[in-house]
């Protein structure tokens, strides 16, 4: 059974392909203030998969010019909560639990974020009434290069306490 973002998605698959991601965007930077201030790109939300962009300009950027390292934890957080989110049930809560990350290049221009869920991990939020799980993110800049190694791990919790 979907969930509510996973429904609003699809009903955005009806209009046209180049107003479709313009749409995602305001929703999603509407609903979470922080992305919509960082100007993040949703370029693809499914089930299984979740990919944002995030373009190197001024607002985003550290002294040297390149993605400010908490803009960078930003794309990544936000691809892996995303893909969560697709997934979980309404009557539960995503929470970001913990997120490592290791700086390991310095990135060239734009960063883009894959984050995967798998069906165990979809099985899991559906079975389990609280719980937690890795979530695959890659980040890569302009050059292909991965200027950083994540790993966010996210929990969930019921909506209403017992």
């Amino acid at each position: 059974m979907k969930n509510q973002l996973a429904k609003v998605v699809d009903k955005l698959q009806s209009k046209p392909k180049w107003l479709r991601g313009r749409l995602l965007d305001f929703a999603l930077g509407s609903t979470i203030k922080f992305i919509g201030t960082a100007s993040l790109n949703c370029r693809e939300l499914t089930q299984e998969k979740a990919v944002f962009f995030l373009k190197n300009r001024k607002k985003v950027q550290n002294h040297i010019g390149t993605v400010h390292a908490a803009a960078t934890s930003l794309v990544a957080e936000t691809a892996s909560g995303m893909v969560v989110g697709m997934n979980i049930p309404d009557d539960k809560i995503p929470v970001l639990k913990t997120m490592h990350i290791d700086y390991v290049k310095r990135s060239t221009g734009n960063l883009t974020a894959v984050a995967t869920i798998t069906q165990e991990q979809i099985e899991q939020l559906h079975k389990e009434e609280k719980g937690d799980t890795v979530i695959s993110v890659t980040v890569t800049d302009d050059a292909s290069v991965e200027p950083v190694i994540c790993q966010m791990t996210w929990a969930w919790v019921p909506k209403k306490r017992k």
